[in-house]
């Protein structure tokens, strides 16, 4: 029997610590980093080089690099919305530059500044610079199902905006629900379109689930043909220019139901509940993730970290 495989990029230290309120030490960051490794997690979105005044979380990202752990199966990945950013993170040891282009002018200008055409256009140029570089370069689409302050956003505008970003030739592209509005069908129907419009490109899906139907989400995108879903343990995180925008689907409980349909991840799941309970004493809270309260089935006991 062929067993079926997923990427799991762990986003959990960047884009679920930025939207929380406390801001962990660059020592705590590096310990959440390494527990991720150790569990098995080969990707990891580590940090955001955006101005430190928004988004004071990620005001150390030169510094937790230069501290992370350089490992040859391991890639780090960190985000831009501009040049300026990319300036920042090529100093750095990071492995991939991921760019996000809202689907929406309107949150795009609350996100980056600037409407929707004026980000693609610096993605195609901040493309050639990264991999110039000797970095990969990747793009998600955001608030591809709903916008917070326009609502709905047509599959035929994502295609569209896909189209455009794909000349740059990313290693993959992403398609974000960064508000949490999506359903199953509406899943499936986007990457058939995405597929049928791009052909065979690697599509990577970040799901929140702000309206708990996150893991729906996942299993429909597996379904449609992603290679890659986005995860945070402990489920912590949002989009901090969103309203609500908070749940990105928790890795334990994406893990727990990917392991018992029989698709592999190569990542424990034992190691990433320890990891959770370790962030819930960092944070001084609970986290969203059910795993971590649960447990898991059959009964095994996960440890204390």
């Amino acid at each position: 029997m062929n067993v079926r495989k997923v990427n799991i990029v762990e986003v959990g230290p960047r884009d679920g610590l930025q939207s929380e309120p406390e801001i962990l030490s660059t020592p705590s960051k590096v310990e959440f980093i390494s527990r991720a490794i150790d569990a098995g997690i080969k990707r990891l979105e580590v940090a955001s080089f955006v101005h430190p005044k928004k988004v004071p979380q990620m005001a150390d990202a030169e510094a937790l690099l230069a501290k992370l752990p350089l490992r040859e199966d391991v890639s780090y990945i960190g985000l831009v919305m501009n040049e300026r950013g990319l300036d920042r993170a090529l100093t750095t040891p990071v492995h991939e530059i991921g760019m996000v282009v809202v689907a929406t002018d309107t949150y795009n200008k609350r996100n980056q500044g600037v409407p929707t055409g004026e980000s693609i256009s610096a993605w195609l140029k901040i493309a050639a610079r990264a991999k110039a570089n000797g970095k990969i370069a990747n793009v998600m689409i955001s608030s591809a199902f709903g916008c917070p302050f326009e609502g709905e956003v047509s599959p035929g505008r994502i295609v569209e905006i896909a189209k455009r970003v794909m000349d740059a030739e990313p290693a993959e592209l992403g398609i974000a629900d960064s508000i949490g509005v999506a359903v199953p069908n509406q899943v499936t129907e986007l990457l058939g379109m995405l597929q049928e419009a791009l052909g065979a490109v690697p599509l990577r899906c970040h799901l929140h689930n702000t309206r708990n139907t996150g893991l729906a989400n996942a299993q429909a995108a597996i379904d449609a043909g992603a290679i890659s879903i986005d995860a945070s343990i402990g489920g912590i995180g949002g989009c901090p220019f969103a309203p609500a925008a908070t749940g990105n689907i928790p890795t334990d409980d994406l893990l727990y139901m990917l392991n018992r349909s029989g698709i592999d991840t190569g990542i424990s799941l034992d190691k990433i509940i320890v990891a959770s309970k370790w962030l819930e004493r960092e944070l001084g809270r609970g986290v969203p993730a059910m795993l971590p309260k649960a447990g898991i089935f059959p009964n095994v006991v996960a440890g204390t970290g």
